[in-house]
């Protein structure tokens, strides 16, 4: 696209256009008279066949139509699986994953430690934190690299362009402060997401767990717990766990 052609999209609604017949260009001028820009009318003609477009105009709302093309995306975590499988003898979904992490944090909401935070908040955390697994798929933590987080980034903020403004703007900030771990409310989430991950495992069966899992189920969620007391709690409890499924004789 030529720059000229760049500025159509700029120029207000209220406008003239100026086209004598001995003229090989023709004069855009705005509503305010020191604004002017010429374009070429064969520019014009090429891009747009003789018609000047109208800025691109902004999703204003979650149509039925949207809304269905959304969920319909969002539904692949059902069948994006993870590395962990369930009790049944049944490979974990992302869904599984994300569902279980928001009806913890529901299960905390009458803890002192916990009931003054903006916990309807952290449950959208934990809903949409694993969404662009919806484009790139679930990588263990043990193998993903900058490349792969980048990618499925990327691919989540190519989707959210097409969502109306409120929710883009909201889902965007949501993620910003899960990745900034700055409020309580982000470290709950990221310490939900690592200990839900290890009780999982704790909840499989162990001939699926990888030698590199047994201490893994130890440090994984070892940081992220550590500015909550309940939280490290929880994380001894379930050591404790983790301890009789790996040495059940003793």
């Amino acid at each position: 696209m030529s720059s000229s052609s760049k500025l159509l999209p700029m120029i207000p609604q209220n406008f003239s256009v100026l086209q004598p017949s001995s003229a090989k260009k023709i004069q855009v001028k705005a509503a305010r008279p020191y604004l002017k820009v010429s374009i070429c009318i064969s520019a014009v003609r090429t891009r747009y066949n003789g018609a000047i477009p109208e800025k691109q105009s902004e999703v204003l709302s979650m149509t039925p139509e949207l809304f269905l093309s959304l969920l319909t995306r969002a539904g692949r975590l059902k069948t994006a699986v993870r590395h962990c499988w369930t009790a049944p003898g049944r490979q974990e979904s992302v869904a599984d994953h994300s569902w279980r992490m928001a009806l913890m944090v529901l299960l905390l909401s009458r803890e002192p430690e916990f009931c003054t935070m903006d916990l309807d908040r952290v449950i959208r955390m934990c809903l949409i934190h694993d969404l662009g697994e919806a484009f790139t798929g679930d990588i263990p933590t043990f193998r993903k690299n900058a490349a792969d987080r980048l990618t499925e980034q990327t691919s989540f903020q190519n989707w959210l362009a097409g969502f109306p403004k409120e929710y883009r703007e909201e889902w965007t900030a949501l993620l910003q402060e899960i990745e900034a771990q700055e409020t309580r409310e982000a470290r709950l989430c990221k310490a939900l997401d690592k200990l839900e991950a290890v009780i999982s495992h704790n909840e499989s069966d162990r001939s699926t767990w990888l030698p590199l899992e047994d201490a893994l189920q130890y440090t994984y969620p070892e940081k992220a717990v550590q500015f909550s007391a309940w939280l490290r709690a929880l994380k001894k409890e379930v050591d404790r766990w983790t301890d009789r499924k790996i040495n059940p004789d003793r």
